[in-house]
């Protein structure tokens, strides 16, 4: 089970280039997923007199903006990157990926007081919001259709992966040692980075005819290996790729408003919206961020930062179950059976917590396994489909002329909306409690199940020029 990710030919040799230049440029999702993981223990201490590891604690609301802050450095990473994605390659944005994470973590090393922490936060948001435009796209543009969905979606297991790393870096490491453990990971990244070209797609658009015909070959594994006839049928396909971008190209050589104001735009950047909506304010962003605190408010009786931990290792089966599913079963099922077992979850959790908040009722009986398996379900249908599937979906159903603007679009709506919800959800829990913050975000999924079973297409097995 374990390799179930590369079963179904995904060790063919003509995949080896695509898997190792995905396995390479997720490294930088494995770190970011760290710095994201990091702050759930560590909140509770620097919010204890006894237990701070720094000259200061922070109080509630300086403890809300440090979890919004993340999604203010989210949005400029979004234009910053969308930028340097389009106007100097797919490589220098990867490359680029690298220097606010390392910036990151000299902040919380360095750190004198809280502003030092709202500036690191900024700095994760700037290699997160890049992440989330620059490594679907990538990973979409040098990989074949029959394997695309699994390979995208490394980027959430690893992002998940390092989440859990963060969570017991931050429960059982020493604060000051922290720095030292992640940053040699950037490091890594970067020269692994120096191993695969720019993708055929962005070359070809560029008018480098050669140079996209080798990368082309490269992510085919045909520059130095195969057959006469492997080489033939691959520079048969390089050729009909070519050919449907230039026509794409000759179409209107200038980006306009009218390739944004089509019925074939809108419905896509609508259900694009519609998805990002309900990825945020499903509340599982902030259910990751605020892990430790969800679970000391209804006093459970395993330490917080023990249930965390746990949630956070189903985080990462849940998206390695959606890795293994998602180019067999399709994006569509695996999106609502995650929104609809998300808000029954939500629901029950909700609850749960209004008994354990606003009533004298004697929960000992339950509080040491139904709020750990409760918690672990929710984070379990998330990561099959709402939290990674989505972004998997959001590459492919925009088109080609407005996908790194289409997704830029999105990804900015996600930080915007994800600064909202991380500023508002502890404050939210402190004034109208969690149970009635758990039913909002039930609501949400419900929506979604509406507008996913109804309205949201299939992607599976279509060609990222379709």
């Amino acid at each position: 089970m374990i390799f179930g990710i590369f079963k179904g030919g995904f060790f063919k040799a003509q995949y080896k280039n695509q898997l190792w230049a995905s396995l390479s440029v997720t490294l930088i999702s494995l770190a970011h997923g760290i710095g994201l993981g990091w702050l759930s223990p560590m909140l509770t201490k620097l919010q204890s007199q006894t237990e701070t590891p720094l000259a200061f604690t922070v109080n509630i609301d300086e403890s809300s903006w440090i979890g919004a802050s993340i999604s203010v450095g989210g949005l400029l990473g979004n234009l910053l990157f969308l930028s340097i994605f389009d106007r100097f390659g797919r490589k220098a944005a990867i490359f680029g990926l690298a220097f606010p994470h390392i910036f990151l973590w000299i902040l919380v090393y360095f750190a004198k007081s809280v502003e030092y922490l709202y500036a690191a936060r900024v700095c994760a948001g700037l290699t997160g919001g890049g992440i989330y435009i620059v490594l679907p796209i990538f990973i979409g543009e040098i990989s074949d259709s029959c394997i695309r969905g699994r390979l995208t979606s490394l980027f959430s297991l690893t992002l998940n992966v390092g989440v859990l790393c963060g969570f017991i870096l931050s429960s059982y490491v020493p604060y000051d040692a922290i720095p030292m453990v992640v940053l040699p990971l950037p490091c890594v990244y970067v020269l692994a980075a120096l191993y695969y070209p720019e993708t055929p797609q962005y070359l070809i658009r560029r008018g480098c005819y050669s140079k996209a015909q080798k990368s082309f070959l490269f992510y085919k594994n045909v520059l130095d290996e195969g057959s006469a006839s492997d080489k033939l049928e691959v520079q048969n396909q390089f050729d009909e790729l070519k050919k449907s971008i230039m026509q794409q190209q000759n179409q209107n050589d200038n980006f306009t408003w009218r390739d944004i104001f089509n019925k074939k735009s809108l419905v896509a950047l609508s259900s694009g919206v519609i998805l990002i909506s309900v990825n945020i304010f499903c509340g599982v962003f902030a259910l990751v961020n605020y892990m430790s605190s969800i679970f000391t408010a209804i006093k459970t009786e395993l330490d917080p930062d023990i249930n965390t931990i746990i949630v956070g290792v189903i985080q990462v089966i849940g998206t390695y179950t959606a890795t293994i599913l998602v180019d067999r079963f399709g994006r569509k099922i695996l999106l609502i059976v995650s929104s609809s077992g998300m808000g029954i979850g939500l629901a029950a959790f909700g609850i749960y917590a209004f008994f354990a908040e606003e009533t004298s009722a004697d929960l000992s009986a339950y509080s040491r396994w139904l709020p750990l398996l409760l918690m672990g379900i929710i984070i379990f249908l998330a990561n099959v489909g709402i939290i990674s599937v989505t972004f998997v979906v959001l590459v492919e159903i925009l088109p080609s002329k407005i996908r790194s603007v289409g997704s830029s679009f999105c990804l900015a709506l996600l930080s915007a909306f994800a600064f909202v919800l991380l500023l508002i959800f502890p404050l939210s829990m402190h004034y109208f409690g969690l149970s009635a913050t758990m039913w909002f975000c039930a609501t949400v999924c419900a929506f979604g199940l509406f507008y996913i079973s109804l309205f949201l297409d299939e992607t599976k097995g279509k060609s990222m020029e379709d």
